[in-house]
C-alpha cells in the first residue's frame, strides 16, 4: 500500500532502517585475550593501546556493504555473569582465545558452552579467534578447537581462525567468514 511505502521511505530517510540492517556481534573471552585490540584492529587496521574493558565497547564495522554492530564485552571474572545481558539478537559470537594461556583454556571452554546453552544464542554462529599466534609456544587453531570441543557444537555454525591482534594477521579472513554467515542466511 501507499501508506506502507511512505513509512518505509521515512525509515530510509531518517536512517532508522540502517540500524535494523546491522548484524549484531559480541566479542567475548577471558581477560587479556585481546578482544579490544581485535575490535579496533577491525575498525582501524592498526594496533591500538588498550586498557582492561570495564563494561563494553561498541563499534560499527562495514565489510563490503555488510554492517556489523560489534560489542566488545569485558572478560574479567566479575563481569562474565553479565554477558547474558548482551545476547539478545546476537547473530555472531566471537570468542577470543589467548593461544598461550593453556592454564585457563578449561575456563574458556566452560564459559563458551554455558553461553551457547542460552536461548538467545541458539541461532548464533561462533567464530573462535586463536589470538597471539605470534607468541612462542602458542597453541594451534586445531589444538584450541579440540580443547574447546567445538566439534560438539552441532546446533551452531562455527569456525576457528588463527590470528594476531597486533599485526592484524588472520583478521580479514575472519571478517569474510562473518560476512558469509549473515549473507548466506
Amino acid at each position: 500500500s501507499v501508506l506502507a511505502f511512505e513509512k518505509l521511505n521515512m525509515l530510509f530517510s531518517s536512517g532508522l532502517l540502517l540500524i535494523l540492517l546491522k548484524h549484531k556481534v559480541i566479542i567475548v573471552g577471558l581477560d587479556n585475550a585481546g578482544k579490544t585490540t581485535i575490535l579496533y584492529q577491525f575498525l582501524t587496521k592498526e594496533a591500538v593501546q588498550t586498557s582492561p574493558t570495564i563494561g563494553s565497547n561498541v563499534e560499527e564495522i562495514a565489510v563490503k556493504k555488510t554492517r556489523f554492530l560489534v560489542w566488545d564485552i569485558g572478560g574479567q571474572e566479575s563481569l562474565r555473569a553479565s554477558w547474558n545481558s548482551y545476547y539478545c539478537n546476537t547473530e555472531i559470537v566471537i570468542l577470543v582465545v589467548d593461544s598461550t594461556d593453556r592454564e585457563r583454556l578449561t575456563v574458556t571452554k566452560e564459559e563458551l558452552h554455558r553461553m551457547l546453552a542460552h536461548e538467545d544464542l541458539q541461532n548464533a554462529s561462533v567464530l573462535v579467534l586463536a589470538n597471539k599466534q605470534d607468541m612462542k609456544n602458542s597453541m594451534s587453531a586445531a589444538e584450541i578447537s579440540q580443547s574447546l570441543t567445538l566439534s560438539s557444537l552441532n546446533a551452531h555454525s562455527w569456525h576457528v581462525q588463527a590470528c594476531c591482534a597486533l599485526t592484524g594477521e588472520g583478521l580479514p579472513a575472519s571478517l569474510d567468514w562473518m560476512r558469509s554467515r549473515v549473507v548466506a542466511n
